[in-house]
């Protein structure tokens, strides 16, 4: 148990104070008490307890009332709280829980169940205190990041294939294949797009622009994302967040191509049926530029070595997971037309193999 755990003990009567700091203190707790909901209120931000034990029979304002205002209050929401309480009826702990709680204890309380409940509820808020800290030395990270990639942004008047390649090997410079893949990514796109019948400057756009769909993985870890095994369900949702990130470091140009690459940052991991992210978007309801990307991204993933994948796929079981994921996962119009350019892409591969 962390003996620097702080728990605070609500209570109008003395009795119960002192009974409580006792046995609390007996624990290795650091305890600290208010006589009612008011002082309470008045202490908690000082006093940032682990966990609050709040009686719920107090004049003037109840636990219920009391409860409400913690987590109401964005500086105190995460703090567990225990209703301990004589109170026995249903509606009485349903009231409880509308209210925030946490959990129940019952008067007379019980040494054992007490000790039990806190000792839980303080690895709760730990926990929590980890996850907070986390995401906001996550969010100073790219924000630091973000002022600098803008900054850099800003200079470039004229955009350039060796230019944005050059910015996208900055943006993810612990990937070792990072500056062949977003070539063979980028053309794989632009193919695609001619394919479609799609106008020149979108299809040069794209060849300019898709280099920049990862741009956002420069805020994830590098435990995840080098990691060689496959990612746990909370390091996954911290990669996922590489596309809204991206799409945050793109953001506030006026620059048409920056425009477009924000757009390819954010949707180019949605999928056809919807069950892609960030947004979970199906259909057309993906921008065509992500839809596009989804499959010239995916593509050269396959074919290509990653610390997650004993050895690449081969072309044809590329080409052939491609098309078993028409329907799927991709747009099956763009899927037609990356078949059509299926020539021009295995020469491509071919001449950058060299």
């Amino acid at each position: 148990m962390d003996i620097q755990a702080k728990i605070m003990v609500v209570d109008d009567e003395d009795r119960n104070l002192r009974l409580m700091e006792l046995l609390l203190t007996s624990f290795g707790y650091h305890v600290f008490t208010a006589v009612n909901g008011k002082v309470a209120l008045e202490k908690v931000r000082d006093i940032s307890p682990d966990v609050i034990l709040l009686d719920v029979m107090m004049p003037e304002m109840d636990g219920f009332e009391v409860a409400k205002k913690l987590k109401e209050d964005d500086n105190t929401k995460i703090i567990p709280i225990v209703m301990v309480t004589a109170l026995n009826e249903v509606e009485d702990r349903v009231k409880a829980l509308d209210a925030g709680a946490d959990d129940f204890l019952n008067k007379p309380v019980d040494k054992t169940e007490l000790r039990a409940r806190v000792q839980s509820l303080v690895k709760v808020k730990a926990y929590n205190d980890h996850m907070l800290n986390y995401q906001k030395k996550l969010e100073a990270e790219v924000s630091k990041r973000t002022k600098q990639l803008r900054k850099t942004l800003k200079k470039l008047k004229e955009l350039s294939i060796e230019s944005i390649c050059q910015l996208s090997r900055a943006a993810e410079y612990k990937d070792v294949n990072t500056g062949n893949h977003i070539k063979r990514m980028s053309f794989y796109a632009s193919a695609i797009a001619q394919k479609m019948g799609l106008n020149k400057e979108t299809v040069d756009s794209l060849l300019y622009t898709a280099p920049m769909h990862d741009a956002g993985k420069i805020g994830i870890p590098d435990d995840i994302l080098l990691k060689p095994s496959k990612l746990n369900n909370e390091e996954w949702e911290v990669m996922k967040k590489h596309t809204t990130i991206g799409a945050q470091i793109l953001s506030g140009s006026d620059v048409k191509s920056i425009k477009l690459a924000q757009t390819i940052a954010l949707t180019h991991h949605e999928k056809w049926d919807g069950s892609g992210y960030p947004k979970g978007l199906k259909g057309s309801e993906i921008p065509l530029v992500g839809r596009i990307a989804a499959v010239a991204d995916v593509f050269d993933a396959l074919t290509s070595k990653r610390p997650y994948r004993v050895k690449p796929f081969t072309l044809e079981e590329a080409f052939d997971y491609i098309k078993s994921k028409s329907g799927k996962c991709f747009d099956p119009k763009v899927v037609d037309a990356f078949f059509a350019a299926k020539d021009e892409i295995l020469y491509f591969v071919s001449k950058s193999a060299e």
